[in-house]
């Protein structure tokens, strides 16, 4: 008989691993190697029962202290995993859910016991901790025609499989865990991109996407009509229900997760609900103050220059932002940016002027 593997090996997890890295590492084996996702794999199928017991072991602290100083000899035929040791019959374990005391013999100087105090566990109640609803539960239970976990015969702790005595198919976990044949489980969610306008964010849209129908063999291609909300920015996700993978068994249908990538627009910058824009403002404008015409999503607007104003100075127009996904009547704000144009060629009646403006400030500064 082979020997077993390292228990934490088996896992893949090192030894000072917490219980919340030991329960990930068994989901995420559990859901790999399970006979449904598996069929007819005998491969497979003993991994998953590997994973399985050594889950069951590292999953108990009492177990696993257990395990951490004998390691297998623990749970053994002579150390107490089998019928004749201390997790067998008439030994304080079996019965599924019964408590018992058990004592085991240890070496060292005198020799001597030690007792530890345990409760039994149930296999449905630990998958239902680990998987929730990703595993439903069957109808038929496990009878003459295979093995079970769970509600276990007195003295047989880890005694199931699958499909035993040549059934070929999986029994189940106990009279309530999964029936043969019967076993559902959602469909996985799947996951596609698609780029938007600015504008078409901003405002939403109807987009149509082709994608390959997952649930028909030949690879056919389906066109879907999505709807974009107003509001959305880059990296959220649009969900389209049952548009995933198709379930096991009658089971429901997976997502798909439909992520959205806005593409920039010219002359603006989005920060939350939040528009970034700047407007050019003539020398004399900034000097004296007047109008300047400010594009907004929702059309021009004339904003007033007071005299005076610097380059750089901000101007907030309120509710010209972007609409909010959850309050359609909530907008952000366009905060414009005042950018002073200097002109770059000048005539020679201008440049009197500006020279006597020069000396003028000039006076005033010695004066001062």
């Amino acid at each position: 008989m082979a020997a077993k593997r390292d228990y934490y090996e088996v896992l893949g997890v090192s030894r000072n691993a917490d219980a919340s890295a030991i329960k990930k590492a068994y989901r995420k084996l559990a859901k790999k190697y399970h006979p449904d996702t598996n069929p007819g794999d005998k491969e497979a199928e003993k991994k998953f029962k590997e994973v399985t017991e050594a889950y069951t072991i590292l999953s108990d602290p009492e177990k696993k202290k257990l395990y951490d100083q004998f390691g297998h000899a623990a749970f053994d035929e002579t150390g107490g995993y089998g019928a004749g040791g201390p997790y067998g019959a008439g030994n304080g374990y079996g019965g599924g859910s019964q408590g018992g005391t058990w004592r085991r013999a240890y070496g060292g100087p005198g020799g001597g016991y030690q007792e530890f105090h345990f409760e039994g566990s149930n296999m449905d109640d630990m998958f239902n901790d680990i998987f929730g609803d990703i595993f439903h539960r069957g109808s038929s239970s496990a009878s003459s025609s295979g093995s079970n976990y769970g509600r276990s015969s007195a003295g047989s702790g880890f005694t199931g499989g699958f499909g035993g005595r040549g059934s070929g198919s999986y029994s189940g976990f106990g009279d309530s865990g999964f029936g043969s044949g019967n076993f559902q489980s959602r469909g996985s969610d799947l996951n596609a991109e698609v780029t938007v306008s600015f504008d078409e964010a901003a405002f939403g849209c109807d987009k149509m996407i082709r994608l390959q129908d997952p649930s028909d063999p030949t690879g056919k291609v389906q066109t879907l009509k999505v709807h974009i909300p107003a509001g959305i920015d880059s990296g959220k996700s649009v969900r389209l229900r049952g548009k995933g993978m198709p379930g096991v068994n009658g089971g429901e249908s997976g997502d798909l997760l439909l992520k959205v990538q806005v593409s920039q627009k010219p002359g603006y910058e989005r920060k939350g609900m939040d528009v970034y824009t700047t407007v050019n403002v003539p020398f004399t404008t900034a000097v004296f103050g007047g109008e300047a015409v400010v594009s907004t999503l929702y059309g021009n607007v004339l904003c007033k220059i007071h005299e005076g104003t610097q380059s750089g100075t901000k101007i907030r127009l309120r509710g010209k932002g972007i609409v909010s996904m959850k309050d359609p009547s909530v907008h952000g704000d366009q905060y414009v940016t005042v950018q002073i144009e200097v002109p770059r060629y000048l005539s020679p009646t201008a440049k009197q002027k500006l020279k006597e403006y020069e000396a003028v400030c000039a006076g005033k500064a010695r004066t001062a």
